[in-house]
Parts: C-alpha cells; structure tokens; sequence
C-alpha cells in the first residue's frame, strides 16, 4: 500500500501511520505509561521493536526500564525476548511480559485488567517454572510471582490505583 493510498476513513495511509505493507507504525508519541499523546507533544523515547538481546541484558533492561515507571516499555523488551528467544524459554517472556502489562493497567488505573494480567502473567511464568528452572538468567521468579499476585489482590481492592509504576515495580533478581 503506498503512502497516498486511500483508506476507509478517507484519509491516507500516510495519515495513519501505516508503513508500506499497511501495518501500524504509529509515530504517535507516547507517555512513560505507552498511551497516546498529541501529536507535537514530546513524549518519551520508544522501545524500539525487534531487539535481540542476550537474556542477562534483557533482563537488565527491563529492570532499568521498571525502575523508571516505565512497564510498557519493559514489555516491549520481555516481548523482543519472547520472540527471539529459544522456544523452551518462549513462556518464560510471556509471562513478564503480561505481568509488565498488568503494572501498566494497573498504574493507569484499570483495576480488572491491571488485576487480570498481573495473575495471568504469574501462572504462566509459574507453569513454565514447573519444569525446574526457578532463577532463569537471574531472575527470581517465587518473588516477581509473588509480587504479580500480591499486586493484584491490591489493585482489586482499590489500594493506591492508580500504582506508582516505579515505585511498584518488582525486583526482577530479588532484593537489591
């Protein structure tokens, strides 16, 4: 689809952000939380997509990324693992990445998604642990599950919504 093309809603592909096979490309800036901002306004800088990286730098990334109130953005580099990863370890990423989403739910202030993803991503990455790996790369996995359903019950029962992402954020390596 080239750029002039012509969409259902009248206007161009190009208007849409759409790249030159019509896939979402959004250049659409975006807040700490990944939500949409004006165009002109300056959000922060985006994730870039289709990173590989070794496991341990994934991990560290993901946890500076957290850190900084940023659990979007976090997903997006559990996902890049998930994606690029070896298959064995594919749930492993799936599950922080749900758990990264459910903390960006919740720190918007969407109690039953933030609730749902947060559990979600906790029994995913609790089956995957079922196979006898429980501190893959570093990271303490009985403590971010933990800290996923812990957080949930208290999203669900209205304590601090919306979170403090930052403040939230779980230690992926246990205790610092």
């Amino acid at each position: 689809m080239g750029s002039m093309d012509s969409t259902s809603a009248g206007r161009t592909a190009a208007a849409r952000d759409r790249d030159e096979e019509g896939r979402a490309r959004s250049a659409r800036p975006r807040d700490g939380l990944g939500r949409p901002l004006p165009y002109g306004e300056e959000g922060v800088p985006r994730q870039p997509e289709g990173v590989v990286r070794r496991p341990e730098e994934s991990v560290s990334e993901a946890q500076r990324l957290l850190d900084e109130g940023k659990p979007f953005h976090a997903h997006e580099v559990f996902e890049d693992a998930w994606k690029s990863g070896p298959e064995e370890e594919r749930e492993l990423w799936r599950g922080l990445a749900q758990m990264a989403v459910g903390l960006t739910h919740a720190a918007r202030g969407n109690v039953t998604g933030g609730a749902r993803l947060l559990r979600r991503g906790a029994v995913v990455a609790e089956e995957w642990a079922a196979g006898g790996e429980v501190r893959p790369h570093g990271i303490d996995l009985p403590s971010v599950i933990a800290w996923a359903r812990k957080l949930a019950a208290e999203v669900e029962r209205g304590e601090g919504v919306p979170v403090d992402a930052g403040a939230r954020a779980p230690r992926l390596r246990g205790a610092a």
